[in-house]
């Protein structure tokens, strides 16, 4: 099979990057086993709980480990978060007020978050709507943060400044710890008590060390991508200062409940197990985005990142010509799926998003997207962007029915 071959000549290319993903994944590995081993987890922490959730020795300890991975005083995690944006909003909610002024260092966020600030037609319950200001640095030409635009924001005071690791529906570079890093230095130096948050959605265990090691206040993620290990059946989670992790808390059960209160029914076993296998899992879903993108662009696709250019997430956009090619690529990813692959897609209308779009998703766990996925809005530049992968193997063989179609 020619697609076999070509699959095969990849991965002699990609010896070298392969390699270099397996030490990180290790460091990684060894970095959650440490904190395990420090908290001495026992099987009775996997005990769900039901009602208010007083009490749950189990929930207590899978934060404590959270923060400890995260480099973080404190962590909510919660199944009953149910996506990153959701994290994300109750962060918001709970730190800004009416008159605060919140800035977003790398251009826009991403469209669901969009919706969370005020910027699409439906304000209510929105941050605007609450009264809080907000401005962006627009990115440079090439997808990079404008240092100068930044910096030209921070002029005007603000409350909170948010980073987003990952690239959305753009094309843009997703942001490694040295953005980041810079993005922070830059931050403090102008407003040093600005509260400074990293959306780190797909981005954990991409690289050696977390945005809780660098001079941030607070970062937030799902549960159903990378630290939930595809194992995760819900939730989300928030790192950060002790302190403002007790003002979100009240955001997601109520003010004077926070963090006591909050049961585990799904049992704590599959967030436990899943946050330890995180590190591999990742692994295989870079592994798989690096040959997506090295077999694309040989056969003429514009890729984003290409396979050789440092990452910071788990995503792999592929530019393809029209709406129609980006349907095809993903009903080959649906049909080549465990669950549902026999399901047809359709471009459609999702909450949160500004423009139809369409999802491949044949996962365990609806809307995983460690699991691969792929989804394209139906919008210019047609591109779609492939996440995820339980198994290098899987997603192998996905690639290879992709070359089929589109060699």
């Amino acid at each position: 099979m020619k697609s076999l071959s070509i699959i095969t000549a990849a991965e002699e290319v990609l010896k070298g990057e392969f390699f270099r993903l397996e030490e990180i994944a290790y460091h990684n590995q060894v970095k959650v086993l440490q904190s395990f081993k420090d908290k001495n987890l026992r099987d009775y922490h996997f005990s769900p709980s039901t009602g208010y959730g007083y009490g749950d020795i189990g929930r207590d300890l899978l934060e404590e480990i959270y923060a400890d991975i995260f480099n973080c005083e404190d962590a909510l995690v919660r199944e009953q978060i149910v996506s990153g944006t959701h994290a994300i909003s109750a962060c918001l909610t709970g730190l800004l007020q009416a008159g605060d002024r919140m800035i977003s260092a790398a251009g826009s966020p991403y469209d669901t978050l969009k919706r969370v600030i005020g910027l699409g037609s439906d304000n209510y319950g929105t941050l605007s709507w609450r009264g809080v200001k907000y401005s962006e640095a627009a990115l440079l030409k090439d997808g990079r943060p404008d240092h100068q635009a930044l910096e030209a924001a921070l002029e005007v005071p603000a409350r909170l400044v948010l980073i987003q690791r990952s690239i959305g529906y753009t094309l843009r570079p997703s942001l490694r710890m040295a953005d980041i890093a810079k993005l922070v230095e830059i931050i403090r130096a102008k407003q040093p008590e600005a509260v400074i948050m990293v959306d780190n959605c797909y981005g954990e265990f991409v690289e050696k060390d977390e945005p809780g090691s660098l001079d941030i206040d607070i970062m937030a993620g799902s549960l159903i991508k990378n630290p939930g290990g595809g194992l995760a059946p819900s939730g989300g989670y928030i790192c950060g200062k002790k302190d403002l992790i007790k003002l979100i808390s009240y955001q997601i059960t109520a003010p004077g409940l926070g963090k006591d209160l909050g049961p585990s029914l799904a049992g704590k076993r599959y967030l436990f197990q899943g946050i330890f296998m995180a590190p591999h899992i990742v692994l295989q879903a870079m592994k798989s985005a690096l040959l997506l993108a090295y077999v694309f662009e040989e056969l003429g696709y514009p890729v984003y990142p290409k396979w050789n250019e440092l990452r910071g997430d788990i995503v792999q956009a592929v530019k393809l010509n029209d709406r129609q090619q980006a349907l095809k690529f993903c009903q080959i990813v649906q049909g080549n799926s465990p669950v549902d692959n026999d399901v047809t897609l359709e471009f459609g209308d999702l909450p949160g998003y500004e423009h139809q779009v369409v999802m491949a998703a044949g996962t365990f766990v609806q809307g995983s997207s460690i699991e691969l996925s792929c989804d394209a809005p139906s919008r210019d530049p047609f591109a779609v962007f492939m996440q995820g992968g339980l198994t290098y193997e899987h997603a192998r063989y996905v690639i290879c029915r992709l070359i089929e179609n589109f060699l």
